[in-house]
């Protein structure tokens, strides 16, 4: 048992004592005509009742949580225990103070259908947590873009979801802003979810666009380009298509997957691009771009003979 569920079993043992011993020490004095031992000792049965749930609900957490679990399943256990104590605290404290379980969940349920009249969009916010959780779209720790927000995932609540930007109008190439964003769970209902790194496969597909001139050896150019991006990240990219591949096999889907770096070729108008295509973590594709970029401009340099860049005379 933690100390703090030790804490609350104490406080409800004390509460207990106290609700027994209440007509005792008040005596027979009434408050609005109701008896003064009566109303003291129910709410000291009251404040009891909450500390034993809560204490459950810590020992509950501590048996339910191995420390050896990651922090996604964390979360998202202790997001649904939570809630689920929070519903039997509710019910467990009207029982108490009416002393009637049956009347207690009627006025419970009278009460909710109020509540959902009147608060439709937090319901939907709590329904949309339900869904994430269910069929969990993304996790704590998650690159993510809903609807127009883009950020990791740092916290799934009951209502809200809180990202930490990434883009957005202070900075661009996929680095983080400082700001956090709070998006309403009901959004993933009915917007556009996109998961840059799941658990599954937290990589994506990126491209680094070189441009030579025509005068340039093309092929030689791109041989280079693809030997030069192989060397930087063709082992880890191969081990991880593999992946890809068995997951792919468990789909309908049928896609040519290559388990290293290709070099597409795209004609513009002075000037030849030549786009290197590569399997990345989104949460290191900058850094692992700009160290890209600068091998490959390295080894371009090492042979200008055949490796043209493209010259403007623009002033």
């Amino acid at each position: 048992m933690t100390r703090r569920a030790t804490v609350l079993v104490l406080a409800a043992l004390a509460c207990g004592v106290l609700s027994a011993t209440t007509p005792e020490l008040v005596g027979a004095a009434t408050v609005g005509g109701y008896p003064l031992a009566v109303v003291v000792a129910r709410a000291f049965a009251v404040f009891g009742t909450a500390f034993a749930v809560g204490a459950a609900y810590h020992v509950a957490v501590s048996l339910a949580l191995s420390a050896t679990m990651d922090k996604r399943r964390r979360h998202r256990a202790q997001s649904v225990l939570r809630l689920a104590f929070l519903v039997v605290a509710a019910i467990a404290v009207l029982g108490v103070a009416t002393d009637r379980w049956v009347p207690a969940l009627v006025s419970l349920g009278v009460a909710g259908v109020a509540v959902s009249l009147a608060l439709q969009q937090p319901l939907l916010s709590l329904l949309g947590w339900v869904y994430v959780m269910t069929k969990q779209p993304y996790q704590v720790g998650d690159r993510v873009r809903i609807d127009d927000s883009k950020g990791d995932v740092i916290d799934v609540d009951y209502l809200v979801t809180t990202l930490w930007e990434v883009n957005g109008e202070l900075v661009s190439t996929n680095q983080p802003s400082g700001r956090h964003i709070t998006v309403p769970n009901s959004v993933v209902l009915t917007s556009h979810v996109v998961n840059f790194s799941r658990e599954e496969f937290p990589y994506v597909w990126n491209e680094l666009p070189v441009q030579v001139a025509y005068e340039t050896d093309l092929e030689f150019a791109q041989t280079l380009l693809q030997e030069t991006t192989e060397e930087y990240l063709g082992e880890t990219m191969a081990r991880e298509v593999e992946r890809f591949r068995r997951q792919l096999a468990e789909t309908p889907v049928e896609l040519e997957v290559q388990d290293r770096p290709s070099v597409n070729v795209k004609q513009g108008e002075s000037w030849v691009e030549l786009r290197v295509r590569y399997l990345v973590s989104p949460k290191r594709a900058q850094r692992v771009r700009n160290d890209l970029y600068e091998r490959v401009l390295e080894a371009f340099n090492e042979h200008p003979e055949r490796v043209k860049f493209p010259v403007s005379r623009n002033r």
